[in-house]
């Protein structure tokens, strides 16, 4: 009987561990959450500068790049925190029609429409707040639509 009763307490305390290594997520980082409020009024106010030509803002444009790469540098060496790094780095590739890929369409083509600049702009600022939901809830829905946008 003893044995049985101290199978079940290493069982349960085995199951429990188990399960609290399985939930592994960040927890809620008051730095992130900041920085990450102030990279999206930055880029929102930047965004609605993209009627006018791009060079008159570079120096604003090479500023928020060194926050984006600051925080993204920042959120690489936290641990259990792969789904924002992820986020960080789909907002930052240049390649996607997200954050950095809006700046570099905007160099391309000089200065841009503003109807285009309208559209692209409401995606990345619910981008950008579907990370900073997630960073306050670290909840299982959040974590699901962040996942959906990094894949795609």
């Amino acid at each position: 009987m003893k044995y049985i009763k101290q199978l079940s307490i290493i069982l349960l305390f085995s199951s429990l561990f188990l399960s609290c290594n399985s939930l592994k997520t960040a927890v809620y980082d008051q730095y992130s959450y900041q920085k990450t409020v102030e990279i999206k009024v930055e880029t929102s106010n930047l965004i609605d500068k993209a009627t006018l030509p791009y060079g008159k803002h570079l120096k604003e444009i090479g500023e928020l790049g060194i926050e984006i790469q600051k925080i993204i540098e920042y959120e690489k060496n936290k641990p259990n925190n792969e789904i924002t790094y992820a986020m960080w780095q789909v907002l930052a590739n240049k390649d996607k029609n997200l954050l950095v890929g809006f700046f570099k369409r905007w160099k391309e083509k000089g200065q841009l429409k503003p109807f285009f600049i309208k559209e692209a702009k409401s995606q990345i600022i619910e981008a950008m707040d579907l990370l900073l939901k997630y960073e306050a809830k670290k909840d299982k829905e959040t974590k699901d639509k962040l996942l959906q946008l990094i894949t795609n």
